[in-house]
């Protein structure tokens, strides 16, 4: 679930092995009205990450000590949802899509603009501020259920034939909207930029691998899915129960 929001001041932590680097995005993501801690590798920001409450994380692929998939990969084996931004120097492709699958929110490729970078973490906070706007009370639902699958978002949990799945947060994300919107087609290209968000442009396959792994955890026949439905030549819509 996602942890304690306090939209008026923001707490950012930035993970950069490269000291002027992160002073620099530490520098202007204050300019946000955040309080920003940094750390220079992997394992001493991933234990700032485990005994602070942060919004957001900045976090370089490349660190010493710890790279930045496998503190993302440890990060998300958390209750509490934090967003990442990820910071990648690597032109090859299977490292950022990685870096998408295990969890991050949104990625950068160095060199960036801090112009740009500032733009990617409103974006990630506007989404969150979305996301604690559909908390109970405020009319949206929290509860989804079809037939033996049912959904908590606010407990994140999803639960068919009266067992819990181990879902990643990604799968529980696309599986929500999926189910949020029953029936409705989605391309990949509005998969993306629903649930992981802008700025993935030609890597629908993440969605795909996303849908081939959910489905074989949601559908009784993962060959012939019946609830994760794909409509040929457009995209994927959510067909209920699998009835």
């Amino acid at each position: 679930m996602f942890g304690p929001y306090n939209s008026a001041m923001r707490n950012i932590l930035v993970v950069e092995d490269n000291r002027d680097i992160a002073e620099l995005v530490a520098l202007h993501l204050r300019d946000l009205d955040a309080e920003v801690d940094l750390a220079y590798d992997g394992a001493t920001g991933l234990d700032l990450a485990l005994n602070k409450t942060y919004d957001l994380v900045v976090l370089d692929l490349m660190l010493p000590q710890m790279d930045g998939l496998e503190f993302c990969r440890r990060l998300r084996g958390e209750d509490a949802y934090v967003p990442v931004l990820m910071l990648t120097a690597k032109s090859a492709e299977i490292d950022r899509v990685l870096g998408l699958e295990i969890g991050a929110d949104d990625y950068l490729t160095k060199p960036f603009s801090i112009r740009e970078l500032v733009a990617r973490a409103k974006a990630i906070f506007r989404r969150v501020e979305a996301m604690h706007a559909k908390s109970p009370g405020s009319g949206a639902k929290t509860r989804l259920t079809f037939g033996p699958l049912s959904m908590d978002s606010r407990r994140r949990e999803v639960i068919l034939d009266g067992v819990l799945l181990e879902l990643t947060s990604k799968e529980f994300d696309l599986l929500w909207h999926f189910a949020s919107h029953p029936g409705q087609v989605f391309t990949r290209a509005q998969l993306l930029d629903s649930v992981w968000g802008y700025g993935h442009d030609g890597y629908e396959h993440t969605v795909n691998s996303h849908i081939n792994r959910l489905r074989a955890k949601v559908e009784e026949d993962p060959a012939h899915p019946r609830r994760i439905c794909t409509v040929w030549g457009v995209g994927y819509k959510f067909c209920g129960d699998g009835s």
